[in-house]
């Protein structure tokens, strides 16, 4: 077991390599000379020549690469071109904020999602299981924006107003300061998440209770409940852990759509504000932040995969 997690590790940081090589390239793309972006249009070239030797504009890409990854591992992300500070100094709570909505969003969706898709698993077949079902497949068509948009319809504006549309902190103030403002970007991506992690549950559990241990328990005359509990529920939590961990890691990715309809002050709004002034520094480190997030979360889950299914285990094969 040892050998397949130390593998799972490596495969993760071969993946964060190719990711830091992909994000440092794509920004290499983006429009415009960095330095007169910083400096402005009506700045002089030798101005602008002196800014790009002191960023190291002028060095090879390779050397750039190098530069910028070695900076990455050592904690410094740069400075940004906006502030002129360090980026670490920019994102700190910017990161905060948005942990706190990746935490919120996750506490309160994931015991939701469990309780709804084992209590639809419990009755397949009857109406419980259908309205959920029905209401889940409702939601997972719809992406967040769309359901950002309905939730401020129906709870900021014009059915009833109970919630601001967006946050209403000031800059440097903490997004805890008005707990309401959270309530609408929290839901939102609740919603989003919730439905798929219902379907999953209900489908894993669905075929665990079908299984002959499941009926040798019932022979037994064990309780419904304790059947479910002691014998079907522990072999879904492999599956169920890496259908929570896809949607914890898409939580990262969707919430800079979330962020940016509610003008939530996270790490999403930055990442937007960052790419329309073109501040390299800080496009790079927040995309860098996000992938890191997603394959960390993704190594945790196959983790608790290989802790949980015996079959990994002992045979190594899935």
């Amino acid at each position: 077991m040892v050998r397949m997690v130390l593998r799972r590790l490596a495969v993760s940081v071969l993946v964060l390599l190719i990711v830091s090589v992909l994000v440092f390239v794509a920004t290499l793309l983006l429009p415009g000379d960095p330095a007169r972006a910083i400096l402005g249009q009506q700045a002089t070239p030798e101005r602008v020549a002196a800014l790009s030797e002191r960023l190291g504009l002028d060095q090879p890409v390779w050397q750039r690469y190098l530069d910028w990854l070695g900076g990455v591992l050592t904690g410094d992300l740069g400075f940004s071109a906006a502030t002129q500070g360090p980026v670490s100094e920019l994102l700190a709570g910017k990161l905060v904020s948005s942990g706190l909505l990746l935490l919120l969003t996750a506490v309160i969706s994931t015991p939701v999602a469990l309780a709804l898709g084992t209590y639809s698993a419990v009755r397949r077949g009857r109406r419980g299981d259908s309205a959920v079902s029905g209401v889940s497949l409702v939601l997972a068509a719809l992406p967040e924006f769309v359901i950002g948009v309905l939730l401020v319809v129906l709870l900021s504006t014009s059915v009833f107003r109970l919630l601001p549309s967006v946050t209403l902190s000031r800059p440097g103030e903490p997004v805890w300061s008005q707990p309401a403002q959270l309530v609408l970007p929290v839901l939102t991506l609740a919603l989003v998440v919730i439905p798929y992690v219902i379907r999953m549950t209900r489908t894993t559990l669905s075929e665990a209770l079908d299984g002959g241990f499941v009926e040798m328990a019932r022979l037994k005359g064990l309780p419904e409940r304790t059947v479910v509990l002691r014998h079907a529920v522990p072999h879904t939590v492999g599956p169920i852990a890496q259908v929570l961990a896809m949607q914890l890691a898409w939580l990262a990715g969707g919430v800079v759509v979330v962020e940016f309809l509610f003008r939530y002050p996270g790490i999403g709004q930055a990442l937007i504000d960052a790419v329309a002034t073109r501040d390299v520094q800080v496009v790079q480190a927040i995309t860098l932040i996000i992938a890191a997030f997603y394959v960390l979360v993704n190594l945790a889950a196959d983790i608790v995969g290989i802790v949980a299914d015996p079959r990994i285990r002992t045979g190594g094969t899935r």
